[in-house]
């Protein structure tokens, strides 16, 4: 489903993730895999720190993926495969934490990466971790010069903060190996006949059903002292549907799952309740008109709100963002400040792992610093409170809140997890549609709009481009305050600067909905979960989107020849 977007932007995607399982109890010893970590990085801490200059931290990361994959289409199954990979990321920072070579824009520089074998073969997983540490060891002390060189000759920085923040070694090994159960038989028949629903529909013209579930078990061993494993399991189940309209506007339909196990997602005649769902939506929106550009009112439904304030705000209040001057820096001297109407609470709370009734995507016990997940309540109030932080500290936040997450091969960085938006002035959402209607007489619009559903978005938060952001909505609707039906409209994207929409919101519905995604960014994707009631804006601006120039197959697929030619003898018929 990834859609080409500017350059720099942070990209947030309708894919569900892995969920972590409660690791059961077991004798607290590490694997293979684990002591080897720990026997080499104590044998590199030893050797290098007669190095000049010595690398005062030393990190080792491995993560341990298997699973199976099947994608369907048109009744047919394109691939039914398994797969096993092991992934190694040495970490090194050379100098001290007041200084080092991650410094600024020279943070890549502190990581390598490299494939483990698939055996627990001791010297052969050793080889592998001390040929990346001899290579990163390299790289981080020619960025360690560059580093003091650019500090001696470039103008002073205005956040004075360490590069890296002390905190106390974390220990949990051994524990239950996640595991699901699953039959490849049955789910390659079941994918079989999902997928072949779609070809009922004429005007669907590419569609897929593709369910990946697996296992992960991630490992981490510090110099400092840190030893962490932790298992999880992923069941990912995807359902998409793509039309296009007679102008050429490319139309996407999707719907994910998620749960710890496949025998945990829905029942097949549900899903393919699903599928004849998505294929009604595509022709709904093959017929309805393209929105035009608008500001006013408008209604999102708690899963839009929750993707908008992701973007809007989530972002934002990374850590990171705080600190690099590239940065637009929007709250970051705002806090103990109002940022949001005050009836609005914003939490990031990567412990919980459900809410009413929906796993969350964005859980995890550790970040991939191995620092506690921990509540971090970032606006109260209405009152910017506090930021997501990793280990790089920022002016006033010493430390980590547990924040610093990455995809395997790229640093960490504060990130989102579980971003939860609460309030206190709250209707139930069949109000919020009537003061939607009475908006708009009020500021004499013809409509509202209603956002229903969302696919995803993006954000800049740069300074060398406009401090803005994209929602890509797929199922809005126009409101008439006249009485007339609502109308459904295609190609709307929302659009608008963080500042200026975040207090245009005017009362929030009673229930919080959950979009469980992946979200792309500095440090790669990783896995979250925003939640929100539905809200009413008091303006909201959209614009049209881009669409292409093909039109619609002019041969129909298989099958439909005849409805072709009934159509065609309707026509020539009319007076």
């Amino acid at each position: 489903m990834p859609r080409p977007v500017p350059q720099l932007a942070i990209v947030c995607l309708a894919i569900c993730c892995g969920i972590p399982l409660a690791a059961l109890p077991s004798p607290p010893r590490p694997d293979i895999l684990l002591e080897t970590m720990q026997r080499e990085i104590q044998r590199a801490t030893t050797s290098l720190a007669k190095a000049d200059p010595a690398p005062y931290f030393l990190g080792y990361t491995a993560n341990d993926a298997e699973g199976i994959a099947i994608a369907g289409e048109n009744g047919s199954i394109l691939i039914s495969s398994s797969f096993h990979r092991r992934q190694a990321d040495v970490v090194m920072r050379v100098g001290a934490p007041a200084l080092d070579n991650t410094h600024n824009q020279a943070r890549p520089s502190g990581i390598v990466s490299g494939i483990l074998p698939l055996r627990d073969d001791t010297d052969a997983i050793a080889r592998v971790f001390w040929q990346l540490t001899n290579q990163e060891y390299d790289q981080a002390s020619a960025a360690f010069v560059r580093v003091k060189t650019n500090q001696a000759v470039q103008s002073e920085e205005e956040d004075k903060s360490p590069d890296f923040s002390q905190e106390s070694p974390q220990t949990r090994v051994g524990g239950a190996t996640a595991k699901i159960s699953f039959d490849q038989s049955i789910w390659v028949d079941r994918i079989r006949r999902l997928s072949g629903g779609f070809m009922k529909h004429r005007d669907v013209y590419e569609s897929i059903v593709y369910l990946q579930a697996g296992t992960n078990r991630s490992y981490l061993a510090t110099s400092e002292g840190t030893a962490l494993e932790q298992p999880s399991a992923m069941s990912r189940l995807l359902i998409e549907g793509q039309t296009r309209a007679d102008d050429g506007m490319e139309l996407l339909r999707v719907e994910t799952f998620q749960a710890a196990s496949p025998s945990d997602l829905p029942s097949e005649p549900e899903l393919a309740t699903k599928v004849e769902k998505i294929s009604a939506d595509l022709a709904a929106l093959r017929a309805a008109p393209a929105a035009e550009p608008y500001a006013g009112p408008a209604m999102l439904s708690g899963r839009a709100a929750a993707v908008f304030f992701h973007e809007v705000l989530g972002h934002r209040l990374e850590g990171h963002r705080q600190r690099d001057e590239r940065e637009g820096q929007t709250f970051t001297k705002k806090i103990n400040q109002q940022v949001l109407p005050s009836f609005l609470t914003v939490v990031d709370d990567p412990t919980m792992k459900e809410l009413n009734g929906v796993k969350l995507a964005g859980t995890y016990d550790f970040d991939d610093e191995g620092v506690p997940a921990t509540r971090v309540v970032a606006v109260e109030n209405g009152i910017l409170k506090n930021f997501l932080t990793s280990r790089m500290p920022i002016t006033g936040f010493a430390h980590s809140n547990g924040h610093g997450r990455k995809q395997a091969g790229l640093m960490p960085t504060g990130r989102q997890g579980n971003l939860i938006v609460t309030s206190t002035k709250m209707e139930p959402e069949s109000e919020l549609k009537k003061q939607l209607i009475e908006e708009a007489k009020k500021q004499g619009k013809p409509y509202g709009l209603y956002f229903e559903d969302i696919q995803g978005g993006f954000t800049l938060t740069t300074r060398a481009q406009p401090q803005a952001f994209q929602v890509i909505p797929v199922m809005v609707w126009r409101v008439y305050p006249d009485g007339r039906p609502d109308e459904l409209v295609r190609g709307v994207d929302i659009v608008g600067t963080p500042l200026a929409s975040l207090n245009n919101i005017v009362v929030t519905g009673d229930t919080l909905q959950v979009f469980n995604g992946i979200c792309g960014a500095e440090s790669g994707q990783v896995a979250v979960s925003p939640a929100a009631p539905a809200m009413l804006f008091s303006e909201i601006e959209v614009q049209k989107r881009g669409k292409g120039s093909q039109r619609p197959p002019l041969l129909p697929p298989p099958g439909f020849q005849d409805q072709t030619a009934d159509k065609a003898s309707s026509s020539q018929a009319k007076p």
